[in-house]
């Protein structure tokens, strides 16, 4: 979807409409904006930017809060569209799914078609606008969905993947974040040709796991499935604080709400897992993640508590915290009793 949050609250309130909009926290705080309008982003405000500089950057930004309910029924809505098509959907969130329509529920018999149709029946049925990646796997598909956005519908054949991935700059990759592309342009790989010139070897030593990743990728290759029913790894929750805090009696007391919190989450969706994970971003912005593994599963509201406590206790404060979360992972399966997972034991991450 096309800047999904603000383009359905431009939708819904027409004094918004046309206007910088950025949905998120109040640059008031520390509010964090989720999605930015396309008018904002002329002024070079985007998404997980800082409340603050983005209304430095747009001094008559417009700032909405966020509306998860109505976006999560917005969400739904276009979803089943999606299954007019194919039942082969497999959601990334609230606004971005990969399809596998090689077998069409229609019998359209072209990607391209399908493509067209679902864009006209989102546009019709939401007054809403989507960009469409079409291509013979998820990682081209992906990448062409960005590319001519917004309201966009791009086709990559397989006779044009080899070239189009040489032509790549490697910060458009898909996976790609910020270090890892300062990191390639450090070695002089600026585009695909650049990366696809590498040897195994050599991007496995630089890249670790994700060098045998970018060696395939960069050659078109992807054999990923598109899976209907993703897996959820984990469930979490976490605050960044108004202001920097140095007092672990304040953490703790903190920590004990998100604690309470999360213990709702688990019990509401009925999934106990028995990895407990720490994370703590202090105010210089590094983060440190600690995580426990137990035989048997949290199931206790105290229990998760004190194991997250005693995590907590073994960091060394010699900086103020900006941000703290806890999360649940390696999930049981109820229906056989097997454990999503395989930690076993105490590790830093």
């Amino acid at each position: 979807m096309d800047a999904f949050f603000a383009s359905v609250d431009q939708r819904d309130f027409e004094e918004l409409r046309g206007k910088p909009i950025a949905v998120g926290g109040s640059p008031d705080g520390r509010g964090v904006v989720a999605t930015a309008s396309y008018e904002a982003r002329k002024y070079g405000v985007k998404s997980a930017m800082s409340s603050i500089q983005a209304i430095k950057l747009c001094p008559h930004l417009i700032f909405t809060r966020p509306r998860f309910d109505v976006y999560k029924q917005v969400s739904d809505h276009i979803r089943s569209i999606f299954y007019r098509y194919t039942d082969l959907v497999e959601p990334l969130s609230l606004d971005e799914a990969f399809l596998d329509v090689s077998d069409d529920k229609q019998h359209i018999g072209s990607a391209l078609e399908i493509a067209k149709r679902i864009k006209r029946e989102i546009k019709d049925e939401l007054n809403l606008t989507v960009s469409a990646g079409v291509s013979v796997n998820k990682f081209v598909a992906k990448i062409a969905s960005d590319m001519n956005k917004p309201d966009g519908l791009t086709f990559i054949g397989p006779s044009k993947i080899v070239t189009f991935m040489e032509e790549l700059p490697v910060e458009k990759f898909f996976g790609v974040g910020k270090v890892t592309a300062n990191k390639m342009r450090s070695l002089g790989i600026f585009k695909g040709l650049d990366l696809k010139k590498q040897s195994h070897v050599d991007l496995m030593r630089w890249f670790g796991k994700s060098g045998d990743f970018f060696y395939q990728i960069v050659r078109g290759i992807d054999n990923r499935a598109v899976v209907p029913n993703r897996i959820r790894k984990s469930i979490g929750i976490e605050d960044t604080f108004p202001s920097d805090i140095g007092q672990l009696e304040e953490l703790k007391s903190i920590l004990e709400d998100l604690n309470s919190r999360l213990y709702t989450r688990l019990e509401k969706g009925g999934k106990w897992g028995r990895t407990l994970t720490l994370k703590v971003k202090f105010a210089d912005f590094t983060v440190l993640t600690r995580s426990i593994s137990i035989l048997e599963i949290f199931k206790h509201q105290e229990d998760m508590y004190q194991i997250a406590l005693s995590l907590l206790l073994k960091l060394e404060f010699d900086k103020k915290v900006r941000l703290m979360g806890i999360s649940i992972s390696n999930f049981r399966d109820e229906s056989n009793d097997r454990f999503e997972g395989y930690q076993l034991s105490l590790f830093d991450d």
